[in-house]
């Protein structure tokens, strides 16, 4: 709700009406420069949203072409990065696919179960290495489950070669989950230097 000296009565937040004339200079100056803000905010915000649909439409008509030029198709496994260039390469484009992953919790328990079973019982030396990826794997100060500490243990399954290890691996891969991916997208010109600075945009969450 907007009130200006237009409104008699302002409302305040608890819905209490309180007399305009005793509103103070400063609470009058802020519903003013709020006002201001979050018009020019929405605004900016609308004009983030087309241009991230164009930078979008253009990111895959630039690929298409490089597809189409080099008789290409796309790997199924593509993840939908992608980095392209100006002909002089002082200009970058990116896009980026962050798919954010987790676990179903009853699987990756058991995961958890198997592999303290594991380590339970003796080691020889050649598997000693995962050791301490098991103890910290499951561990985080938040209490979440941090996929760059769990997902590559799977990694080693073969070089540990235990029935048990194995066993836990495949509840690993099995318990992953990626409702959702994020994609994002930066613009990057090349300084003096050489190196490229990335133009702020921000709008990952558009």
């Amino acid at each position: 709700m907007i009130q200006t000296s237009k409104n008699e009565i302002w409302i305040d937040e608890s819905g209490t009406q309180i007399p305009y004339k005793r509103i103070t200079k400063s609470e009058r100056l802020m519903e003013a420069h709020a006002l201001v803000l979050v018009k020019k905010a929405t605004a900016v915000n609308d004009r983030l949203i087309v241009f991230k649909k164009e930078i979008k439409q253009l990111c895959e008509e630039a690929e298409q072409a490089f597809l189409d030029e080099n008789k290409l198709t796309r790997d199924e496994k593509f993840k939908g990065n992608y980095t392209w260039y100006n002909f002089d390469r002082s200009i970058k484009i990116e896009r980026s696919v962050n798919e954010a992953l987790q676990y179903d919790d009853q699987t990756i328990m058991a995961a958890k179960e198997i592999l303290h079973e594991f380590l339970s019982e003796s080691l020889d030396s050649s598997k000693d290495f995962v050791k301490e990826m098991i103890l910290t794997a499951f561990e985080n100060k938040n209490g979440k489950l941090d996929p760059k500490k769990i997902t590559p243990l799977t990694r080693h399954e073969k070089r540990v070669n235990d029935p048990r290890f194995t066993e836990a691996c495949n509840l690993i891969k099995k318990a992953e989950r990626r409702p959702d991916s994020k994609v994002y997208y930066r613009v990057s010109v090349k300084n003096v230097a050489g190196s490229y600075e990335a133009i702020e945009l921000n709008f990952s969450n558009i």
